[in-house]
């Protein structure tokens, strides 16, 4: 029960404090119990349904079963309870066996994703001491090996370390450089969060569900144990669904989807476009970043933007979207928290505030991991509950700012460590982003903080100023003049940008989020000469690449690529994948394109092309043909 200064147990409703429980929990795991006993369950009740649906092939649960057991029985003896074993798998029926034969080892499940890169398993092995990796024989290096069901292959090593006991899967946190900073995740947080998710969707058999998510972040741990649990089909993603969106579309009607998870850069375009017609869709959950935009009325599934950091096993709290409303002022909420966890907004000093007063959001409850591999971290951000709050033993520090109404929907502002000091004031990012995205013509706002550069007789570290990087709304082209008047209404003084850039797109990091520091490396700050890239005002130099060329759609294309990757000094010679070009970056290039000329190039033409000339005659010739 939850108790809060003597107010009304178990509601957070106390005295207006930003205290609030999800519904009770679903039936979370018995002891002894867990996600492999339900699928378990699956397999004696529906042996015969499909499992999961890889491209052409089709895997029924209890040829699964037979694959896992295979697995299983491959790495028993080599592989015990708490070993770390690294996956660099791609999504596919062999990941999903290699799942189950982890968890029936009572080993630890750490996905790094297919093409983790060398140094990221060098300091994996380093770092975490992971006992074995599963993946491709051209990845794991040499030694000892052992063959899997499916093609994989077992590599091990010498000096493992186990996992705190109780570990189910672990998962590499966001922005981990280095040594590596893991996060341990007990089974029955994440039985109580399958239970929750499979209710809310109503997953079953004869339910499809995406396997879409990178296998390197563990929103794809949701969708792999949900659908087994509750006897839904699991159906592999194409890679090409995440370069484009209507290929993603195309697949979601083709394989009957009825249940998907999107990150929020790849859902927020669909739902600025028509909906498509003829989906299966039930359910669409949303996230991994601020969600800007509600659906359409047009949209016919029910979509979700859900929150929730690793060390709270996935997902914390969730709102259910109504469509958008013409008078829409405010990014959607993030919503209450799911069941079995609890959620409390504090001050400074960890107590909880006043209800519409921002604060850190601290949680705590079911859905809590075990804690980081590293006890000292662990013990750093997993803290005794605020005064009063007797329901949890301990909660997370997430980092985040975030405000509950009286209602006790969450509404996420932005992070603690993005806030700056303008002048003496202290400024959040978020709040000035919010207010440059009222004018009706503004798609999405980043705000970065940068120092201008020292003039003379100055300390050198120059001033501190904001700066705003806004892309226009499809049809709409804001004046940046009428933008900073408009703000004005809105902000104090030292919060208003000095400058707002009109960029095409944002750079985005390896986890989808928007990347600040790259974005404002590629305009120029005030004072100095303007990048290779462009001016400010988002038209391009013809000369920017080397060379004379004063082609229209090359100017385009590097205006575009540049913006996209970060790389100001991007060349019509370089390679799009080469130059750090992503699933996501690539389907927002192939968005630009079609909406700056009206032709829709296919992903897989944009990879073939050698370079971006490639890019450029391609486009080049489909214009001349459409003309």
């Amino acid at each position: 029960m939850t108790t809060v200064h003597g107010g009304e147990p178990g509601t957070g409703r106390d005295l207006g404090l930003s205290v609030r429980t999800g519904g009770p929990a679903p039936a979370a795991p018995a002891p002894g119990e867990g996600v492999l006993d339900w699928y378990d369950a699956q397999v004696r009740r529906h042996p015969g349904l499909p499992a999961v649906e890889d491209g052409d092939r089709v895997v029924t649960y209890a040829e699964l079963d037979a694959m896992a057991a295979a697995a299983a029985d491959a790495l028993r003896g080599e592989v015990g309870p708490g070993d770390l074993v690294g996956v660099c798998l791609e999504r596919s029926a062999a990941l999903v066996a290699t799942a189950v034969a982890l968890a029936r080892l009572g080993a630890v499940y750490l996905p790094l994703g297919p093409r983790p890169g060398r140094r990221r398993l060098e300091a994996a092995a380093r770092d975490l001491r992971v006992r074995c990796l599963v993946g491709e024989p051209a990845l794991v290096g040499e030694g000892e090996r052992l063959p899997l069901p499916g093609a994989p292959v077992a590599a091990f090593a010498s000096a493992a370390r186990p996992a705190p006991a109780g570990t189910f899967y672990a998962v590499l946190t966001s922005g981990s450089t280095g040594a590596p900073k893991a996060v341990a995740v007990g089974a029955g947080s994440l039985g109580t969060l399958v239970r929750w998710y499979g209710e809310r969707t109503g997953l079953g058999p004869g339910q499809r569900h995406s396997l879409l998510i990178g296998v390197a972040f563990d929103p794809h741990l949701m969708e792999l144990w949900t659908a087994l649990a509750f006897g839904a089909t699991l159906c592999v993603a194409p890679d090409g669904v995440r370069w484009d969106h209507d290929v993603l579309t195309g697949w979601w009607r083709q394989a009957q989807i009825t249940v998907s998870i999107l990150p929020t850069p790849l859902a927020e375009p669909l739902l600025d476009r028509a909906w498509p017609a003829d989906l299966a869709l039930r359910h669409l959950v949303i996230g991994g970043d601020r969600l800007r935009r509600a659906p359409g009325g047009d949209v016919t599934a029910r979509v979700h933007n859900v929150y929730g950091p690793a060390e709270a096993t996935v997902a914390t709290t969730a709102h259910t979207l109504r469509p958008r409303q013409a008078d829409d002022e405010a990014p959607p909420p993030i919503g209450l928290p799911v069941a079995g966890a609890l959620v409390c907004v504090t001050d400074e000093q960890g107590r909880p505030v006043p209800r519409g007063q921002a604060g850190e959001l601290r949680i705590g409850g079911a859905c809590l991991a075990l804690g980081y591999l590293d006890a000292e971290l662990t013990a750093r951000r997993f803290v005794p509950p605020p005064p009063g709050v007797a329901a949890t033993g301990r909660v997370y520090r997430t980092g985040d700012r975030v405000r509950m109404r009286a209602d006790g929907v969450l509404e996420f502002l932005g992070r603690l460590d993005d806030q700056v000091k303008v002048r003496g004031v202290r400024i959040e990012p978020a709040e000035v982003e919010a207010a440059l995205e009222r004018d009706p013509r503004v798609r999405r706002a980043v705000v970065a903080a940068r120092r201008t550069p020292a003039g003379p007789g100055e300390d050198g570290t120059g001033l501190l100023r904001l700066e705003a990087f806004v892309l226009p709304a499809p049809g709409g082209r804001p004046v940046t003049d009428h933008l900073l008047q408009a703000v004005r209404d809105w902000l104090p003084e030292q919060a208003v940008p000095a400058r707002v850039h009109l960029v095409d797109s944002f750079p985005l990091d390896a986890n989808g989020k928007v990347d600040r520091a790259a974005l404002a490396a590629a305009v120029p700050a005030a004072g100095e000469r303007p990048a290779a890239s462009g001016h400010a005002d988002g038209h391009a130099d013809g000369h920017a690449d080397g060379h004379a060329d004063g082609d229209q759609t090359a100017r385009v294309v590097l205006r575009l690529c540049r913006r996209l990757l970060g790389r100001p000094e991007l060349t019509l010679q370089d390679g799009f994948t080469a130059s750090g070009g992503d699933s996501v970056t690539a389907a927002r290039l192939l968005a630009a394109v079609q909406d700056t000329y009206g032709i829709r190039i296919k992903a897989p033409e944009l990879l073939r092309q050698p370079d971006l000339r490639g890019l450029v005659a391609l486009i080049d010739v489909r214009r001349a043909v459409d003309a």
